[in-house]
């Protein structure tokens, strides 16, 4: 969408060690010379200070892959948002498939764990998507307007929330939905959020997910209504994540 300034965000998952803080490095230096994209890289917990100390004085923005709702308390190995904050943290990703399917996470949950990361002054990136055979059926934009309207808080502005759209059955498989197909989903989430923030939705990011990698970014970015890119696999390494970043910056 014109006037939209594109983000490329890494989700690490459970990947990463010390080494890995190599790739923080190279993908830090080249943030330094983008002036049109912005950068992100979601490490593990572990690395998340480690890797914001690499980042710091540079574009590059260092995240966490997800929020406990509450500030503190008895909640055995999880992080509150300020925690990600505090360990120089500017954003945390919430919502995802991963933590919808393997840790039932509903709707209200991921909504309170957005509040979370505004309340900790961070943004939120909000995963939404649908399965295979929630497709198959025929139920795909019903299955992602629910999530985005349980999901998504009320006060959402471009400056606290972006949105994620991943369909489940694309997430490292190596399948991509059609550029009609993702024209079709992202329209449809654009208006789902214009009908709530018509005031500011128009430029709230809407990213895609979903088996990005070097040899398709292009494509994908040249479909109306991609703002950016929320990247599994390919941003393990520099190389392949700068390329991405590459793609969206001449689009």
């Amino acid at each position: 969408m014109a006037g939209i300034r594109p983000l490329i965000a890494g989700n690490w998952k459970m990947n990463g060690d010390e080494q890995s803080l190599a790739e923080v490095r190279v993908v830090s230096e080249a943030a330094r010379l983008e002036s049109s994209v912005d950068v992100a890289i979601c490490p593990p917990a572990t690395l998340l200070s480690r890797a914001a100390a690499v980042a710091a004085s540079t574009p590059l923005a260092v995240g966490g892959q997800d929020c406990h709702a509450a500030v503190n308390g008895a909640h055995t190995g999880d992080i509150a948002a300020e925690m990600i904050a505090d360990a120089g943290g500017s954003l945390v990703i919430v919502g995802h498939s991963e933590r919808r399917a393997d840790h039932g996470e509903g709707d209200s949950l991921v909504r309170a764990k957005a509040e979370a990361a505004w309340r900790a002054g961070i943004l939120a990136i909000l995963c939404v998507g649908e399965t295979e055979a929630e497709r198959r059926a025929g139920k795909a934009q019903e299955v992602v307007g629910s999530q985005l309207d349980g999901s998504v808080p009320d006060g959402s502005t471009a400056l606290n929330l972006v949105v994620a759209y991943e369909p489940v059955w694309a997430i490292g498989t190596g399948l991509v939905p059609t550029g009609g197909d993702i024209a079709e989903m992202h329209a449809h989430v654009r208006a789902k959020l214009l009908s709530r923030f018509p005031g500011e939705a128009h430029q709230i990011r809407i990213l895609y997910g979903g088996s990005v990698k070097p040899d398709n970014a292009s494509e994908i970015f040249a479909v109306d209504g991609v703002n950016g890119a929320l990247v599994g696999g390919a941003s393990l390494k520099a190389t392949d994540f700068l390329t991405i970043v590459a793609a969206a910056r001449s689009r």
